[in-house]
């Protein structure tokens, strides 16, 4: 039977072009090129509200691509969003408008005696203002200059002046006090209505997040810097102290010592204190973290010094190759015990090895140090010795360190191991 209405399949598996015709004429002139220009006219209007911003705006929203990370247990976790480069910058006006009035340029007059004559010599800083009435935080070592060698001596700041953002005034400043072991003072000026800095909690640094420096890096005053935090506690030796720091790729220059590293809250998390330089270095600074500073501005403020602690021994750090070498556990080896100090009240003994205090291991004295440090002057300590091989428990009352100790900036010399085979102990008085 002949039907109109089918498909004809032929034997060489090609399809033929059926009988079939639409009541009403043309498939193509009465549907194809209707739809057809329905879909262009659509074209043509949702192009051209794209091309108009609000409406754009209103069509897509304002979320910008995004990158979607994966977890170890293959969920997809929340997306990182790019960011438009006009946000970054608008950040950073922001952060330098609301903190840079906070932060004061420190200019430290001293005298050099030489066998050339006696001459004077400027050296430059930068300090954080963190009272309305005047008071200043900074380096030590922007404000201490005395120093001397063979060739020349150089007395301490015979004046220390300060200027202020967007004034052409000085004002001359008074030392309140210093602490050489964390490298921070206080000082003081004759001067109300300040804008102080908001301090932040360096404690929630986290690695890459935005930074500014702000400072006077070379004289060249109120100057900023942006870049993130590289690392967060990270040891650093500097003039005889060792302190944890953090480490930022915001470029710091002599002149930015005192100066403020801030978040992208405008809140000073840290106080920049030096960078690494020399060939093939670039871009490692350090703060000194805002958190760790508050007890001792307050003490310097209070007391025009630090009370730290004080168990009464100079000792040594035994580290690994030491260990190894002579058979003995890492830790602080004493040297010598102070007399009347609470280690001799404590019978701690000439030749002990302090391996722990309050249960915590150290292995060196700067451990020993940073631990102690986090009490208070009457706490009773436990120390773990190793005496004679055996492992013993003493508990140590904590006194206060006398001033001929401070004074030592905590440390004294280096001394070599006890068979003369060239390795060095770190030697400090504690």
């Amino acid at each position: 039977m002949d039907n109109e209405n089918t498909f004809n399949f032929s034997n060489d598996n090609s399809f033929k072009k059926s009988n079939y015709k639409h009541p009403s004429g043309s498939f193509g002139k009465n549907i194809f090129l209707p739809f057809m220009s329905g879909i262009v006219g659509a074209t043509l209007v949702v192009g051209t509200c794209f091309g108009v911003p609000s409406i754009k705006q209103k069509l897509v929203g304002t979320s910008s691509k995004g990158i979607t990370s994966t977890s170890s247990s293959g969920t997809v976790d929340s997306p990182l969003n790019l960011i438009n480069i006009s946000d970054y910058s608008n950040t950073s006006i922001a952060v330098a408008e609301k903190v840079l009035p906070s932060v004061v340029g420190i200019t430290v007059t001293y005298q050099v005696n030489s066998i050339f004559g006696s001459n004077t010599g400027d050296a430059t800083g930068s300090g954080i203002i963190i009272s309305e009435d005047g008071y200043i935080l900074t380096n030590n070592h922007v404000i201490s200059s005395e120093s001397s060698s063979s060739y020349y001596a150089i007395s301490e700041a015979t004046s220390i002046k300060v200027n202020l953002y967007n004034s052409t005034e000085t004002y001359d400043a008074t030392i309140i006090g210093t602490d050489p072991y964390t490298d921070l003072a206080v000082l003081k000026i004759e001067k109300t209505d300040l804008t102080p800095a908001i301090l932040g909690n360096s404690d929630d640094a986290k690695v890459g997040e935005f930074v500014m420096a702000i400072g006077n890096p070379l004289g060249m005053d109120y100057s900023v810097t942006t870049g993130v935090i590289s690392a967060v506690n990270r040891e650093v030796q500097s003039e005889g102290s060792t302190y944890l720091a953090i480490q930022t790729d915001a470029a710091i220059n002599s002149g930015n010592s005192g100066g403020a590293l801030v978040n992208a809250n405008g809140e000073v998390i840290g106080i920049n204190t030096l960078k690494l330089s020399g060939t093939g270095i670039e871009g490692i600074g350090f703060s000194i973290p805002i958190s760790s500073t508050t007890s001792i501005i307050n003490q310097l403020i209070e007391y025009n010094t630090v009370k730290r602690p004080y168990i009464g021994i100079s000792g040594s750090s035994i580290d690994e190759s030491l260990t190894k070498k002579y058979n003995i556990p890492q830790g602080v080896y004493v040297e010598t015990i102070e007399k009347d100090s609470p280690a001799s009240k404590a019978e701690l003994k000439e030749g002990d090895i302090i391996i722990k205090i309050e249960n915590q291991d150290i292995k060196s004295i700067n451990e020993l140090n940073r631990i102690k440090n986090n009490y208070n002057i009457g706490d009773k300590i436990k120390l773990t010795i190793i005496r004679n091989s055996e492992e013993l428990e003493i508990e140590i009352e904590l006194a206060e360190t006398p001033e001929e100790i401070k004074d030592n900036k905590n440390n004294s010399s280096v001394t070599a191991d006890p068979n003369n085979s060239g390795s060095i102990f770190d030697f400090f008085y504690r």
